[in-house]
């Protein structure tokens, strides 16, 4: 290093040497810029999502195992969750269904109106539930435009399970669309061209080639589908009711306990029932990240 130094012109080591040194001041203050957005996003997860979670776990196990399984017992809590995951169930198959056809449409054609019904998809997201189901009564409460025909063969919508997964789907649908449509997008259509040359039809083509491709994408829109569908509040409250032991849901059960509870053993209830959606929730998305990466190192080996 003497030796280079020996031959350079004079001033040149010193501007090799600032530049150095500058290079080490940008990557210390580099360094230092990264840190702190990690402790900002820490904060904010610790805040906003950990310590409350934390709250809840504390609360809902303040009273002892006896009243956690008295809670899990109570033929109210049982209808709410059978009637919350059947809704999320019928959500999940009717958001993933129709949520591949938009999002092919959306990612693989050309027409006029795209952006419109680009728009039309982010639609229930900018909307309040309560607005939802103040559309869902207008259109099929009493009254409402379409209730005589309904009700003329016997069909109750409003205050009925038909109206509480209605108003769902429509809030859920856009999670599997917006999960879906960047992949299809990044993965261009050359592989699918290859498969139709080779004399597969688009359905062989679809499941054989479109389907495993875009598959984690799809696992994301329907974990987060069934997460807002086993949540939401609003929209259903309308709709629903709520009758107790026929209409409520797990979030609606939350709901009354809160409003009727005088103390805080008789809280605790509701925050069983909190947890169990909550808990499912995140062990669902742990799930899908454990076999998506496992699946990943799997191919790397």
């Amino acid at each position: 290093m003497s030796a280079v130094r020996d031959r350079l012109p004079d001033g040149v080591m010193d501007d090799l040497d600032l530049d150095v040194r500058s290079g080490n001041r940008d990557a210390k203050r580099g360094r230092r810029l990264r840190g702190l957005m990690l402790a900002v996003a820490l904060l904010y997860v610790l805040v906003l999502l950990i310590a409350p979670l934390a709250g809840i776990v504390a609360s809902a196990l303040k009273g002892g195992l006896g009243n956690l399984f008295a809670t899990f017992s109570d033929p109210d809590v049982l209808h709410a969750f059978f009637l919350t995951f059947l809704i999320m169930l019928v959500t999940v198959v009717v958001t993933t269904v129709f949520g591949i056809v938009v999002a092919l449409v959306l990612a693989r054609d050309r027409f006029r109106g795209k952006r419109f019904m680009s728009a039309l998809v982010d639609l229930p997201l900018g909307v309040s539930p309560v607005i939802v189901g103040l559309m869902a009564v207008l259109l099929f409460g009493r009254g409402g435009w379409f209730e005589s025909f309904f009700a003329a063969r016997g069909i109750q919508i409003v205050f009925a399970l038909p109206s509480m997964i209605l108003v769902t789907i429509f809030i859920s649908i856009p999670f599997t669309i917006r999960e879906v449509v960047p992949v299809l997008q990044e993965l261009g259509i050359e592989e699918e061209q290859a498969a139709w040359t080779l004399g597969a039809s688009k359905l062989q083509t679809f499941f054989r080639v479109t389907l495993p491709n875009i598959r984690w994408g799809l696992w994301y829109g329907i974990a987060l589908s069934a997460a807002r569908a086993i949540g939401e509040v609003g929209a259903v409250l309308i709709v629903a009711g709520p009758i107790q032991g026929q209409t409520e849901t797990s979030t609606l059960y939350i709901l009354r306990v809160f409003d009727q509870s005088h103390s805080p053993l008789q809280d605790q209830p509701g925050y069983v029932v909190a947890l169990t959606l909550a808990a499912f929730s995140i062990v669902l998305l742990i799930g899908i990240e454990f076999f998506k990466h496992r699946e990943i190192k799997e191919a790397g080996r």
